[in-house]
């Protein structure tokens, strides 16, 4: 665990906070996590935690921007070079290793609550950061697939199923991954780490 009085440098000291953001954030959702508890994580005070980022906001927001500008690097790395539909298999080969931290799909599911909810609560520039994110990798993936919609459409709906399929925790061999091949591909499932690769 990081510590106050320790050589980590203030950055690396932030890097600490958003892994252990994506984890209490993915286990209890943005209304429901506390600056307290990710301070705990960490290792550090609050009025720490607050010299390092201004508010529980700031910190979602932090690790959404890290969240998804991982996933759209490591999608670009798989399908480079590659004609559409290689292109589409190889990042689909991709995603489960993303995903096998059940840390990182939780808070990934809990990001796109967090919108709606945030919104309700009037913060609208909230969600259009997040959407942005989000947009800028839906038009690199659609690129890379030679914007092809069809290409484009399957491969973000297999990544949804897949998503809502394993947060629910339906086992391996259950009819509803009959239609994906792709799970074959999943690492042995088990727990999410301690601090998540963020």
């Amino acid at each position: 665990m990081a510590r106050e009085s320790g050589r980590m440098s203030a950055e690396e000291r932030r890097e600490s906070v958003i892994r252990a953001a994506v984890v209490e954030f993915g286990r209890a959702g943005y209304a429901g996590t506390s600056t307290a508890a990710i301070a705990k994580r960490v290792g550090v005070s609050q009025p720490y935690l607050f010299r390092l980022f201004p508010d529980k906001r700031a910190i979602f927001l932090a690790a959404a921007r890290r969240s998804v500008e991982r996933m759209r690097r490591r999608f670009e790395q798989a399908s480079e070079g590659l004609a559409p539909q290689e292109a589409h298999d190889a990042m689909c080969r991709a995603y489960p290793p993303m995903i096998a931290d059940r840390d990182d799909l939780l808070f990934q599911m809990q990001m796109y609550v967090a919108v709606s909810a945030r919104e309700g609560e009037g913060d609208e520039e909230f969600g259009a950061e997040i959407r942005a994110l989000w947009a800028e990798t839906w038009d690199s993936i659609r690129d890379r697939l030679g914007g092809d919609p069809q290409l484009t459409r399957d491969f973000f709906g297999i990544g949804m199923l897949i998503n809502v399929s394993l947060a629910m925790g339906f086992p391996e061999g259950h009819r509803v991954w009959e239609t994906l091949d792709i799970f074959e591909q999943l690492p042995a499932s088990g727990g999410g780490s301690e601090e998540s690769a963020g």
